[in-house]
């Protein structure tokens, strides 16, 4: 069966509801990894020193990277066979949220390692499901010329979503488990307008379930078949990668890299800069990319401006160049954002299997995130300071650049 890519435009109405969505899914998602997550770990190690506490905070969000390099295919395969009267996606979205939201609550009452990584495993496995479906709306609904500006309307709240998300829980001072409940409340309410207005058609036929070998089978997608495919996602691995060591370990550094006494509160303005580079830059570019048809060169660009903010950090670590860094990050990144969500959509193999295809995407959006606290963590322990950790950031988002440059069958 021939899919036909949407050709009407969606309105502001569509796009303030997706938008809002996301604010609700970044806020719960980056609040946590920012600041509540660290904090927690860290006050699981007693006196053991800044290591052991980057270590645990590692294991911890490798275990639950897991999860969501499981989560994002299966439940993007799920969504592309499901039959509903709610539609294909929208099942998925209440029941990535109510997952989300679940562990949210669970990992307030953690007091153990084991306990912090199992309950962050269920959150982020939520986190990845509803991911997964709200993303898979864009390829279906959203025409392929107007692909940037929607995209920038992901990245968008994921700055507004960190900020709100930090000056909340740091304004309201509740308890650990408050904190916790607080984020998984704001998730489900500005989630659920969205489930209610957005039209998602049901499918016309029944569509056969995948079993277990089949699915497993049609998460191999041949690289030699599919270069583009293969060529994009390795970029988005190896540029979020860079940006997660950039910045999941922003606490530790001021703390321990900087010695500043006053971390907590510093993060907020450094956050700040980063998140408002973030979205000026995503809005610009997601407009400019639409408006020339271009993609991989804008992806090029973001990648570059990472690997410049990497190597700015470790040759010069004060406060004010962490600043200046920063700026450079979120330039980059609210490019990466807008214009390589754009560019996947168009390198999908089956538009059948738009779920699964971004499902898998996905993967390369969210894992490294989970995934970068361990790895600068090893860096840190093996050269004895952060520089090797932002050489690195630096390094990977160079190699981001230079896979993007590889895709061929977009501009």
């Amino acid at each position: 069966m021939t899919v036909v890519e949407p050709a009407v435009r969606v309105g502001a109405r569509w796009i303030g509801g997706f938008a809002v969505a996301w604010l609700g899914v970044w806020l719960a998602q980056l609040t946590v990894i920012q600041l509540l997550l660290p904090a927690q770990v860290a006050g699981t190690t007693g006196e053991h020193g800044f290591v052991d506490t980057i270590m645990r905070f590692g294991w911890v969000s490798a275990a639950a990277g897991v999860a969501a390099l499981i989560a994002f295919p299966v439940v993007g395969a799920l969504s592309d066979a499901t039959v509903s009267r709610f539609g294909r996606r929208r099942p998925w979205i209440a029941v990535g949220t109510a997952l989300f939201a679940a562990g949210l609550l669970l990992l307030g009452l953690q007091t153990s390692v084991v306990g912090i990584a199992l309950a962050w495993c269920v959150a982020l496995a939520g986190f990845a499901a509803v991911s997964s479906a709200l993303t898979a709306l864009i390829a279906d609904q959203v025409p392929v010329e107007q692909r940037g500006v929607v995209s920038a309307f992901v990245s968008v709240p994921q700055a507004a979503g960190t900020i709100l998300g930090l000056l909340l829980v740091e304004a309201l001072a509740l308890s650990r488990a408050g904190s916790y409940a607080l984020v998984a409340l704001v998730l489900v309410v500005l989630v659920v307008p969205l489930l209610l207005r957005i039209p998602d058609a049901p499918a016309s036929a029944p569509a056969a379930r995948p079993g277990i070998r089949q699915m497993t089978a049609s998460l191999w997608i041949d690289p030699r078949t599919h270069p583009d495919f293969a060529w994009t996602l390795t970029g988005r691995l190896l540029v979020n990668l860079g940006n997660a060591l950039g910045t999941s370990l922003l606490l530790y550094w001021l703390a321990d890299g900087l010695g500043d006494p006053h971390a907590e509160d510093d993060l907020i303005p450094l956050v700040l800069v980063y998140l408002v580079a973030l979205v000026v830059a995503s809005l610009v570019a997601g407009r400019a990319s639409d408006r020339t048809g271009r993609r991989r060169a804008f992806v090029g660009a973001a990648a570059a401006l990472q690997a410049v903010a990497g190597l700015l950090l470790a040759l010069v670590p004060s406060y004010g160049t962490t600043l200046v860094g920063g700026a450079l990050l979120g330039a980059g990144y609210g490019v990466f954002l807008a214009v390589d969500q754009a560019l996947a959509t168009q390198v999908l193999p089956d538009p059948q299997d738009r779920g699964k295809d971004l499902g898998i995407m996905n993967v390369a959006l969210a894992v490294p995130q989970a995934f970068g606290p361990i790895v600068g963590a090893a860096l840190i322990v093996a050269s004895g300071g952060f520089g090797a950790l932002f050489v690195g950031a630096g390094v990977l988002s160079a190699l981001g650049a230079v896979s993007v440059s590889r895709v061929r069958g977009v501009a």
